[in-house]
């Protein structure tokens, strides 16, 4: 089985299975053993867990002590650090901002009507 973490994607392949409760992701140090990371998380339940014995967890992105912890293979879902920076980039162009990577400003438009 080939783990990666929840958050960043980036290879578990060197911790030693079982995880620990306290164990962190090498790479974002996001939580391991967290509701995002098990088999029996699920987006689209009203708790957010397929097991039903499971006492309920309030923020699934930290470390819990629940005992149903298994970890998922598949639990990376992706977009992150891109995703947020096109969508900052949009967001910047809308209001004139130069992007935040090293892209070329687009020339505004409004520049040649009000004389900036």
């Amino acid at each position: 089985m080939s783990l990666v973490c929840w958050k960043c994607g980036a290879s578990l392949a060197g911790l030693p299975l079982p995880l620990g409760r306290r164990e962190a992701c090498p790479s974002c140090r996001a939580d391991l053993h967290a509701c995002r990371l098990c088999r029996h998380f699920d987006a689209t339940r009203a708790g957010q867990c397929r097991e039903l014995a499971a006492e309920r967890v309030a923020d699934k992105t930290r470390m819990n002590d629940c005992g149903w912890f298994v970890p998922r293979p598949q639990a990376y879902r992706g977009g992150g650090a891109p995703m947020a920076r096109a969508s900052r980039n949009a967001l910047d162009a809308l209001f004139g901002q130069a992007p935040a990577d090293d892209a070329p400003a687009k020339p505004n438009p409004l520049d040649d009507l009000f004389g900036k």
